[in-house]
């Protein structure tokens, strides 16, 4: 096997444009990233063995909203905003993640993801061994049906879904 040593210049180039081509926005109906400095209230998710605490969110559009993400299972687990349309065009790279060993059921090679150039650091999404800490700091839209899920193999069939529930702006 070949490897590449990438330089700090192209390698942040590469990353760059990888969070430029990969992050959702409001195109897609599902909100945009979010700007720390605006965050107007931060929510703790975990995640277990094929679900979520808690499982409904109750958030405003307009709203920036902090979410640490605390993975308390034992297994791989993600945090992705979308839909299922967007979370079912998302199941193929998880797969191909999963088969190239990129991701196991316990841990993340981030070197094959590299190496590959799926790097998996969409804006709404945070990819998560056990016992590891992520956020993902997001504004909502106005309406819409989006929610949350673990595109990991069999996760989100399993259950390991959740809603967003949109409040109304007073």
């Amino acid at each position: 096997m070949i490897k590449t040593l990438l330089t700090g210049t192209a390698l942040a180039a590469i990353l760059t444009a990888s969070i430029a081509v990969s992050s959702p926005g409001h195109g897609d109906g599902i909100g945009e990233l979010g700007d720390a400095a605006q965050v107007d209230r931060t929510i703790t998710v975990e995640m277990d063995e094929m679900k979520y605490s808690p499982e409904t969110i109750e958030v405003e559009s307009g709203e920036t909203i902090r979410f640490e993400v605390v993975n308390v299972g034992r297994a791989v687990h993600e945090f992705n905003i979308g839909t299922r349309e967007t979370w079912n065009n998302h199941r193929g790279e998880m797969q191909t993640m999963m088969r190239e060993g990129m991701i196991t059921a316990r841990s993340i090679n981030h070197d094959r993801m590299m190496e590959a150039g799926m790097m998996h650091d969409d804006a709404n999404s945070v990819l998560l061994e056990p016992g590891e800490t992520g956020e993902v700091i997001w504004i909502f839209p106005e309406g819409g049906e989006i929610g949350f899920a673990c595109n990991v193999p069999g996760h989100r069939g399993a259950g390991m879904e959740g809603d967003f529930r949109m409040g109304h702006d007073s």
